[in-house]
């Protein structure tokens, strides 16, 4: 009697994510996608890990990591946040040093263009990289801050899912594969480490996490939560890739990272990931 008791009891105080998960794969096998879900709170006593490990093209959530690296080469006194950058719009790419530049229709970015032949400080590009995205400012942090060094604080923060090689529309590299690759596992390590103070340090970290908190894109995660609900986010969008990686401040804040890979329509993998996150607000709150 006392051990059915005793099971009882564990049983009542484990978490039911069992249901969490049937209802989000039920979201995941109506779309035809292939999704990975991770989702945790920062208090570690709930998570939902749906193919955590499967490699996706990072597209544009590989701008976490650069951010990190940035306030971690300031924390360490390599750089300063104010150091003015110039500007100019010319890369080498990663198969044979062939020179390549960005095209503007393709970026979501106008400001960095527009400073083209001037200089911008490394903060301003980082909002810019992180709030709407820019490619043209991310190409320019990366090779101020070097590949080698963004891959080995990605190392050190246990968030080996994410493989940062290369910037933005290097086409040679892109034709071989050589690309940008996540898991959602990598990326929830990351923006826990971000929420959590230990990414580099708590002044650093707040301040990338209000530059998450001014994303302009808003349609996947936040636009499943409640109006006025804080979320910091990346997004990271390419042809029928959708990805969205999120701290969420509700009342027991958590991480979401939803990738999703094979819709065409944006709108559509856009509403997707909003489902999902309504879903894991419902159950984070528990």
């Amino acid at each position: 009697m006392l051990d059915l008791l005793a099971v009882t009891l564990v049983l009542a105080q484990t978490p039911p994510q069992t249901d969490l998960h049937a209802r989000v794969r039920r979201l995941i096998d109506a779309s035809s996608a292939e999704v990975a879900v991770a989702f945790r709170r920062l208090d570690g006593s709930r998570e939902l890990l749906i193919d955590p490990d499967k490699p996706f093209h990072a597209a544009s959530t590989m701008k976490v990591p650069v951010m990190i690296e940035l306030f971690r080469q300031a924390a360490a006194g390599q750089l300063s946040l104010d150091e003015q950058l110039p500007i100019r719009n010319e890369f080498h790419s990663i198969v044979d040093g062939s020179v390549y530049q960005l095209d503007p229709g393709d970026d979501s970015d106008s400001v960095v263009y527009a400073n083209a032949g001037k200089t911008m400080s490394l903060r301003d590009l980082c909002e810019q990289m992180i709030t709407v995205s820019s490619n043209f400012a991310a190409n320019l942090l990366i090779e101020r801050l070097g590949v080698e060094n963004i891959r080995h604080t990605v190392t050190r923060l246990g968030a080996d899912g994410m493989q940062v090689l290369r910037g933005v529309e290097d086409n040679k590299a892109f034709d071989r594969g050589m690309n940008n690759t996540t898991t959602a596992r990598g990326l929830m390590v990351l923006m826990e480490k971000i929420a959590t103070g230990h990414a580099v340090n708590p002044p650093a970290d707040a301040e990338m996490t209000a530059m998450l908190e001014r994303q302009h894109f808003n349609d996947a995660i936040p636009a499943g939560l409640p109006p006025g609900t804080v979320v910091g986010h990346k997004t990271g969008n390419i042809t029928k890739i959708h990805n969205d990686a999120a701290i969420v401040y509700g009342p027991k804040p958590y991480v979401l990272v939803v990738l999703v890979r094979g819709i065409q329509d944006q709108k559509v993998s856009a509403a997707l990931i909003a489902s999902i996150s309504r879903e894991v607000w419902a159950d984070a709150a528990k």
